[in-house]
């Protein structure tokens, strides 16, 4: 279970992401945002070492607000094979130096993720240690998730998501592709195969949204 200190963290998260957005081809905005956070949810990592993170913030730097999805992770030594994925360094009141990541880049967050798609997982309250959070929620059509994924493979950014290639842990065999929606707009679940995560945030008025967050393609072969 993750445990969540009611402490500081300098530089903070939301000046952390002010400086990374700007960068990525998803961000809607221009070169300062103004960012408020909105809602999210957590992620237990089973090893106890890495924090999951999946925040939602607002930018009402432009002409109307835009809402994002930034999975992160809260790491106490540099991961070499998220290094495309850092978003800065940070010093925790009681934990020391933290490197966060880019969730996408980081297959402790990716295979995490892939668990609560397959129901092996429960998504857990963004600001309370043990807490469940039930307003996420776990949609399954068609097959559902094989045992075994891993990933991430190739990350692309695209206009409004993450695809993220994961496949079996042995390298062999079909593999799919993780969608981690950046941009989140209010809509209807839709149908269709595949596995789905839909969460909720808060807009700037105080209304709740709800949305997709993320998809996991059907596997096929």
């Amino acid at each position: 279970m993750a445990v969540i200190h009611r402490t500081t963290m300098s530089p903070g998260k939301l000046e952390l992401l002010a400086a990374w957005m700007p960068s990525k081809p998803w961000y809607r905005g221009g070169d300062a945002p103004v960012l408020a956070k909105a809602g999210g949810f957590r992620l237990d990592d089973p090893a106890g070492d890495v924090g999951i993170e999946f925040m939602v913030v607002t930018d009402t730097s432009g002409d109307s607000p835009v809402t994002y999805q930034v999975p992160m992770t809260y790491r106490g030594a540099p991961l070499a094979s998220a290094a495309d994925g850092l978003i800065g360094t940070s010093e925790h009141g009681v934990l020391g130096r933290r490197w966060i990541y880019d969730g996408a880049h980081d297959f402790v967050l990716v295979e995490q993720l892939l668990a609560l798609l397959a129901g092996r997982t429960t998504a857990q309250d963004q600001n309370e240690s043990g807490i469940p959070d039930p307003a996420v929620e776990v949609r399954t059509e068609g097959a559902g998730v094989p045992q075994g994924l891993t990933g991430p493979g190739a990350v692309t950014d695209t206009a409004d998501a993450s695809l993220v290639t994961v496949g079996p842990m042995m390298q062999e065999g079909p593999v799919s592709t993780l969608t981690v929606c950046r941009v989140l707009r209010p809509a209807p679940a839709g149908d269709g195969a595949g596995c789905r995560v839909l969460a909720g945030w808060s807009a700037p008025d105080g209304a709740r949204q709800h949305a997709l967050f993320a998809r996991l393609a059907a596997f096929e072969g």
